[in-house]
């Protein structure tokens, strides 16, 4: 659902984030939201904590009274409707990891940074045993671009480490390296040792694994100039920050797939790119349609490489039948991408599946994911 006000029908944001209110809007806090009437413009008239604001919700219905989650603050703060009242723990929870997390790119830079220090061999020995644990949890495009790569990259990609841990058939050890989350709490744990992890940023550079917010492409960040020209333990200390993050970054999502109503997940792969490194981000939903007595597979990606640039696809599987959608967003990617479609169709009938639809679109979708949240855009 989308909730886009127009005004503020009581307080404006600018006074509001001067005065307690402001207070209240902190990422991660539940809010009670209640309708309050329609305008003459035919806009709800809504009250969510201390503001009032207008808001369009054509084709919505919505309780007398419900819950919403801040997801972002900022010129346009998002919000989540809640299905079904919020649990105290979860939030809790979830409001202290939201602030915390980052995307994987920052941390990838460090790695590889730290990577062509001579020095890096000068560092303890179980410190440099959990960078190469770390190393080693990286996929390749090799790996992904296979169906038994891809679902053991999922498998290892953090998401379903501690149901992992907790089967009685797995190797705990083995694991726990392979795995990404269990790389960083590994790394996380010897650097928690060294010295205090450092205060995050007030502000994530990367939006948090939400369903609702859609997929988002993450390009490669280079390494600060001063970090890049600086000694060692200036970089540690960046890694521990980055290390914190993408731990933050990893329970926001496993926290988002364990509060939903729907077979969905929101997983990011890191991988070992040609000259550096990059982040597959998928999206995977089952659908299952009584209605229609169908099952099936969505799953959607983003990444942004160096030569491609930003893209997007999204394909549905019910088989024997896929549709594939693409999206470039420069057009020689998006020509480049073409070029492989007839390949791609001969390879597709020679399994057996049925291709309703193949395209490739010049620029980004721009529409939210289906599990859209509320988007306040207040205005001063």
């Amino acid at each position: 659902m989308n909730i886009q006000p127009i005004s503020l029908a009581a307080l404006t944001w600018a006074g509001a984030a001067s005065g307690t209110t402001a207070q209240s809007w902190r990422i991660g806090t539940v809010l009670s939201a209640r309708p309050l009437g329609v305008n003459p413009l035919g806009l709800l008239i809504l009250q969510i904590g201390a503001l009032t604001v207008e808001a369009d919700v054509s084709n919505s219905q919505l309780p007398a009274q419900f819950q919403v989650r801040v997801l972002s603050l900022g010129a346009q703060p998002q919000l989540e409707i809640l299905s079904h009242p919020a649990d105290p723990t979860f939030q809790r929870v979830l409001r202290e990891r939201l602030p915390q997390q980052n995307g994987y790119a920052p941390l990838l830079a460090t790695l590889g940074a730290l990577a062509q220090r001579p020095v890096l061999r000068q560092l303890p020995p179980e410190l440099r045993t959990a960078l190469a644990l770390l190393e080693q949890s990286l996929r390749t495009p090799a790996e992904i671009t296979r169906g038994e790569g891809l679902r053991e990259a999922i498998s290892r990609s953090g998401m379903f480490f501690e149901s992992k841990l907790l089967s009685p058939h797995g190797n705990t050890p083995a694991q726990a390296g392979d795995d990404w989350k269990g790389a960083l709490l590994r790394l996380a744990g010897l650097l928690d040792r060294r010295a205090a992890a450092p205060p995050p940023p007030s502000r994530s550079d990367t939006e948090p694994p939400l369903l609702q917010r859609g997929l988002q492409a993450q390009p490669r960040l280079p390494l600060p100039p001063v970090l890049a020209e600086d000694g060692m333990e200036p970089l540690l200390d960046r890694l521990h920050g980055d290390v914190k993050a993408a731990l933050a970054r990893v329970e926001v999502a496993q926290l988002e797939a364990s509060a939903s109503q729907l077979s969905a997940w929101i997983i990011e792969i890191p991988l070992q790119g040609d000259g550096g490194r990059d982040v597959l981000q998928v999206q995977l939903e089952y659908i299952n349609d009584a209605a229609e007595g169908s099952h099936g597979w969505t799953l959607g990606f983003a990444l942004d490489l160096p030569a491609l640039g930003p893209v997007q696809g999204e394909l549905q599987l019910r088989e024997p039948r896929l549709s594939v959608r693409l999206w470039a967003e420069r057009a020689d990617t998006a020509q480049r991408l073409e070029r492989q479609f007839t390949p791609l169709r001969q390879r597709l009938a020679a399994c057996g599946v049925l291709l309703d639809q193949l395209s490739c679109q010049v620029g980004l979708p721009h529409s939210p994911g289906r599990h859209s949240a509320v988007l306040l855009q207040a205005t001063a």
